[in-house]
């Protein structure tokens, strides 16, 4: 990979996301629903990192294409129709409804910013995926089935975080009460962790050891990225000062005994 293809493959990606974020904003704007950003957001880096695993210059697929392709699908699938059917719930998500409030008048400009924001950092995400997909190591490695297991891992963890919430939140009995059962006894936000984990999978693809592929170390800006925003952004603050004003003294018991993010046994 030559540095003309690395920066022209970043700039394909880059716009992609921006085109996505920015119908992201407009189907916000229609439907008064901001919980549709999430989903676009989601639908819109697995659409790119698809395309960016199909095989270059009419070369043929090899088993990274196939790997990157299908883990791209998957996640986008599980992760986007979860958000989408959620998002059908409600009339608006909290997070991004303060923001709004907070906002005022200026709030349609600030949103549509906002997605463009997303867009921007979401950018190592999907170029992670590219540079997975075109290592161009000639067969398998260890670390490669390694990254097949992290990806299954992460998955099937954040697709049982889910599962439990959900199976949490429809009995009536539970209603303004923590759950704190399963996954979440050992992490409040095991799908955020589980999410976080499974970009690790792409930089175990992207990288070679040898040094025949240097390009893939820039995949390791995925995890750091979504890291950064999982724990630091839009994903634990906002849920948590949420949480803290509807459920109080006793999220702030759950706090106490539980970690934010990395899973451990209940203190």
């Amino acid at each position: 990979m030559t540095a003309l293809e690395f920066a022209v493959a970043l700039a394909a990606v880059a716009a992609g996301l921006s085109v996505t974020m920015a119908a992201a904003f407009l189907i916000q704007q229609r439907t008064g629903n901001s919980g549709w950003i999430d989903a676009c957001w989601t639908f819109g880096v697995g659409l790119v990192g698809l395309v960016a695993s199909l095989p270059l210059n009419g070369g043929g697929w090899n088993a990274r294409h196939v790997i990157t392709a299908a883990f791209s699908v998957l996640w986008t699938l599980r992760l986007g129709s979860h958000i989408a059917v959620r998002t059908l719930s409600i009339k608006d998500d909290p997070r991004y409804a303060k923001l709004i409030r907070d906002w005022g008048a200026d709030a349609k400009r600030q949103m549509f910013l906002l997605c463009q924001k997303q867009a921007l950092v979401s950018i190592p995400l999907a170029f992670a995926i590219y540079l997975a997909a075109h290592n161009p190591a000639p067969t398998m490695r260890v670390q490669d089935w390694i990254a097949v297991a992290v990806l299954l891992i992460a998955i099937g963890g954040e697709a049982l975080a889910d599962h439990q919430l959900r199976m949490f939140q429809a009995n009536p009995e539970n209603r303004g009460q923590i759950n704190d059962a399963g996954l979440w006894g050992w992490s409040r936000h095991p799908n955020y962790f589980f999410e976080w984990f499974g970009w690790l999978g792409f930089p175990l693809l992207a990288i070679d050891l040898s040094g025949s592929f240097p390009w893939g170390y820039a995949s390791l800006a995925a995890p750091a990225c979504i890291f950064w925003l999982l724990n630091y952004v839009s994903g634990v603050p906002p849920l948590e000062e949420h949480m803290l004003k509807t459920r109080g003294e006793a999220f702030r018991a759950y706090q106490r005994r539980t970690n934010a993010f990395f899973p451990a046994p209940p203190r």
